[in-house]
């Protein structure tokens, strides 16, 4: 696999991006706008109602973050022009055909000049509505196929998807690709199409009892959960994104397609400088809990590998698989790019790495007292989870029942709010369990051969590295990821 140069492949191109506010693709529209200024025109797909709305979104979501303050720097007084020059602006959606642009003088012009797709559009909620998330992440990566077949000089469409559509399998996870209808539990009889039914006769229930909008969002909720776990996916999320691999299968056609499954994202590595974060994502939420003092037990095996990958070795993957498969030959390659295979990091680890920063550099409270951490309970299994649970909360809640009701329901508002935390907490543990206790490495055979030939062949191996054995991963978190997360959160 020869490689050549990655910056004389984006010399002229026309990226589509998808899902263009989200944390990658805003990475990604950085970086090559940074290294590569002669990049012909970005179309950034954005859900907007209008083109006003779409560049209230750029301005605020996109070019205003500190992102974008070293490129900034770069182009200085004519940064706004450039970025004009070089973005175009699409109000759509993905859940729709035509990607919802109303514009049929834009859909034809992107039609005629699109080189690459790249569809980073998705909604990454594990329990979010069943007809959003299906709408998004598996119609949406139809409708994105479709549009791509019909653009005439495309060379490559990029789908990136999520590691974790292996759902709860355990051992090796190979980078196979999945057939329409294939189920991890086996259970036949999974038809995307009739999915879309369930969801339209579940809604016309809803309406004709007159269900309120918020019993409506909490049916869909656990209707997702439902249907997910009926062939074997833990969640909604990984349900509808490995449905969406099925139809890029389906309906890719003739194109060079590649399916990228990034593992769990973290801050920038390096560029465009490090630790640069936006939300605070799963391990995150775990490490800001323990800070402020709010986390005082860990559920999980503190022995499994968590795998990890910084945000911007991501994205150099997905450039460097474009450029090595813009050949514009009917393909269909997946890479798997994470950390678990090559330099695996523990959960252990990770506490160990929060006990020492926030022991050394204390959270600060809203009172101005600083928060002592100290080593914290670890539960390893679920029975011992249930048996705190038991002893901690459920008997003192059974107590309030019998007061609340001997009293004349004077402890009403306390019962009721113990109860509605307990039930927050038991069916946050529902959804996050199989991650907890997770049992796998992801096999990343393609993508080394991915990172091989860059070695061999790229000109610039260098600026698109994707190597994760680079990583000290003390290094990393106690001087870059940890104040990334706490810069992100003070700002």
């Amino acid at each position: 696999m020869e490689l050549g140069s990655a910056l004389h492949f984006l010399d002229s191109k026309s990226i589509l991006v998808t899902g263009a506010a989200g944390f990658l693709a805003k990475i990604f529209v950085e970086k090559i706008l940074r290294v590569q200024p002669n990049v012909k025109k970005f179309y950034l797909l954005l859900r907007a109602a209008d083109h006003k709305s779409a560049i209230h979104r750029l301005h605020n979501e996109i070019i205003g973050k500190d992102l974008f303050k070293v490129l900034k720097e770069k182009c200085g007084k004519n940064f706004s022009s450039f970025i004009s020059e070089k973005i175009t602006l699409i109000p759509g959606d993905i859940s729709h055909e035509d990607l919802g642009i109303k514009d049929c003088n834009l859909v034809q012009e992107m039609l005629n000049e699109v080189d690459v797709v790249v569809n980073l559009a998705a909604t990454t909620n594990f329990y979010e509505r069943y007809d959003v998330a299906l709408g998004l992440n598996t119609f949406g990566a139809k409708f994105v196929a479709n549009f791509a077949k019909k653009c005439v000089k495309l060379k490559v469409l990029v789908h990136v998807s999520t590691a974790y559509v292996s759902g709860e399998k355990t051992g090796l996870i190979l980078e196979n690709s999945y057939s329409m209808g294939e189920t991890l539990n086996g259970v036949s009889g999974l038809d995307i199409n009739f999915e879309k039914n369930v969801i339209e006769q579940k809604l016309n229930e809803l309406r004709l009892l007159g269900a309120s909008d918020k019993d409506i969002t909490q049916a869909m909720k656990d209707l997702g959960i439902q249907r997910a776990r009926f062939y074997g996916w833990p969640n909604t999320y990984v349900f509808t994104k490995a449905m969406g691999e099925m139809l890029v299968g389906e309906f890719k056609a003739n194109m060079a397609t590649i399916i990228l499954r990034p593992t769990i994202i973290t801050s920038t590595f390096k560029e465009p400088f490090p630790g640069w974060a936006e939300g605070v994502r799963t391990i995150d939420s775990l490490a800001m809990g323990y800070a402020k003092g709010k986390l005082t037990f860990f559920l999980g095996d503190v022995d499994s590998v968590v795998d990890l990958i910084p945000a911007d070795m991501v994205v150099n993957a997905i450039i460097v698989a474009m450029v090595a498969h813009a050949s514009n030959q009917p393909s269909e390659t997946i890479y798997q790019v994470g950390s678990s295979m090559r330099n695996p990091v523990k959960y252990h680890s990770l506490q160990d790495f929060g006990y020492r920063y926030f022991s050394k550099k204390p959270w600060i409270n809203k009172d101005g007292k600083a928060v002592i951490v100290g080593k914290i309970r670890v539960m390893d299994s679920m029975a011992s989870f249930h048996r705190y649970m038991a002893l901690r909360y459920l008997l003192p809640l059974k107590g309030l029942e019998f007061a609340n009701t001997a009293f004349c329901h004077f402890f009403q508002g306390v019962y009721s709010d113990l109860n509605r935390k307990i039930s927050f907490v038991t069916r946050l543990i529902d959804i996050y369990r199989p991650y907890l206790f997770f049992d796998a490495i992801f096999d990343d055979i393609n993508t080394e051969k991915l990172r091989m030939a860059a070695r061999s062949s790229l000109a610039e191996n260098d600026m698109f590295y994707f190597d994760p054995k680079c990583i000290n991963w003390d290094d990393y978190f106690m001087n870059t990821h940890i104040p990334g997360i706490v810069k992100y959160i003070f700002k």
